[in-house]
């Protein structure tokens, strides 16, 4: 009985017109346009701004060039070596000799390069065929070391020329002495075969090894380079590490792709 007659005496009683009226109180005031700003911030972002990612995959510094794998051309028994593991010779040199029925012949060299394996050993018989040993394109000493990335198919469309690389070089402690820097020279457009990459790798272990997921995508990296480092290249540290780097050094390479449009990101 109580609230029912103070309702009806609020009925009978004139209304305060002439009382102010709160709307909101300066606490919801305050939520309600920090609201606002962060939903128009995120919308202008969404418009205009971008999102970037990366794709790491392995990488091994090579010469532009790569490597070849030298085949002997005869069946028979090696009777001498004629070449030496990281020397450089020029094309159709004599790498090995070869005792058949038919006489003697010699292996030669195909291209002028640097021989990084020898397969054969005296005394031992090889097939016509054989791979005999491992040789890389490079003709003079101070010729630059790039970087081969091999990164998946489905990423290759999103990399641009000259997107910027840091490989962690596996010889290379990056706590110590960081990343080595570079950035992207070309995009092969085309997936690559184990039996592709071992052919230019001269290695047919990291071909089959580069393919395990899939094949994947040949990235050419250009290393930056530095004056003031030991190895002549550009690091995330200031001097780098106190050598040179040697070519078929494995590293992972983390390439920064093309920026992706939020707006695309978010939505499906």
């Amino acid at each position: 009985m109580q609230f029912r007659q103070q309702a009806l005496a609020k009925l009978q009683s004139p209304e305060e017109l002439d009382l102010p009226v709160r709307f909101a109180r300066p606490q919801g005031w305050l939520v309600l346009t920090v609201t606002v700003v962060v939903v128009v911030a995120a919308s202008v972002w969404a418009v205009t701004g971008s999102v970037a990612s990366t794709v790491s995959a392995p990488a091994v510094l090579t010469h532009g060039e790569g490597s070849y794998i030298l085949q002997s051309p005869v069946a028979g028994q090696v009777t001498a070596v004629l070449a030496q593991e990281g020397r450089r010779l020029p094309a159709d040199a004599p790498v090995l000799k070869v005792r058949t029925a038919d006489g003697d012949t010699v292996v030669r060299t195909v291209a002028a390069g640097r021989v990084t394996a020898l397969a054969a050993t005296i005394g031992q018989i090889i097939s016509t065929g054989a791979n005999v040993a491992a040789v890389e394109k490079v003709a003079d000493a101070d010729d630059p070391l790039y970087a081969t990335v091999y990164v998946p198919a489905q990423n290759a469309a999103s990399v641009p020329v000259g997107a910027p690389v840091d490989l962690t070089v596996q010889t290379v402690p990056s706590q110590e002495f960081g990343v080595l820097r570079g950035h992207v020279k070309s995009v092969d457009r085309n997936v690559q075969s184990a039996r592709q990459i071992s052919a230019f790798l001269g290695d047919s272990q990291l071909g089959e090894q580069f393919t395990e997921d899939g094949r994947p995508v040949a990235v050419l990296v250009r290393l930056d380079r530095s004056a003031a480092t030991k190895s002549g290249y550009k690091w995330s540290s200031a001097e780098g590490p106190p050598y040179a780097l040697a070519s078929m050094t494995l590293a992972t390479g983390s390439i920064r792709l093309a920026d992706q449009r939020p707006v695309d990101w978010l939505l499906p």
